[in-house]
């Protein structure tokens, strides 16, 4: 677990999550933009119109079924190879910020979000940055990780939500 924090001063708050990561920006790069790449650690299909990661295109997000059945939809917001990336996720907007050390890469995401999200997402968004580092979460990881940032985030922001009732089916 990353011990995300939440950043606020904006319109909305933003859940900050940071990964030490052994490759180079470079790499991270394609880890955050390419289709097989996303697949392995991302929590849903990334379909970008074109193929090609430019300012204004827009984006799909189709979850597995198996999951719940919604596609979200979005649009690129910043490409600033391999420094910045930002698009919009349904509601929220993603901001990976990719800085070089010592041989590696400092990660760090924003999400910008719903105040009653955030403990949800950044329970989430510690799952997959851990799949990005290949690290594989316990079976209970979100749930351990979500009591936590439920705990940290309420005084501040209010009551926290779980996930949507049809993830939960059995």
């Amino acid at each position: 677990m990353s011990e995300g924090t939440v950043v606020a001063g904006g319109e909305r708050p933003s859940v900050r999550l940071e990964r030490h990561l052994p490759d180079p920006p470079p790499v991270v790069w394609r880890a955050l933009t390419e289709p097989e790449q996303l697949r392995s650690w991302f929590p849903c299909g990334v379909v970008v119109d074109g193929g090609r990661w430019v300012v204004g295109v827009k984006i799909s997000f189709p979850f597995p079924s198996e999951v719940i059945d919604m596609t979200l939809t979005g649009e690129v917001l910043v490409v600033d190879e391999p420094r910045v990336l930002a698009f919009s996720w349904g509601d929220d907007v993603l901001r990976f910020e990719l800085s070089p050390v010592d041989g590696g890469t400092t990660l760090v995401l924003y999400d910008e979000l719903p105040r009653a999200w955030a403990a949800r997402n950044a329970a989430g968004w510690d799952d997959c940055l851990d799949r990005l580092r290949g690290v594989t979460p316990g079976p209970d990881a979100w749930k351990a990780h979500f009591d936590v940032y439920s705990a940290a985030f309420e005084p501040d922001l209010g009551p926290q939500e779980g996930p949507p009732p049809e993830v939960m089916k059995p």
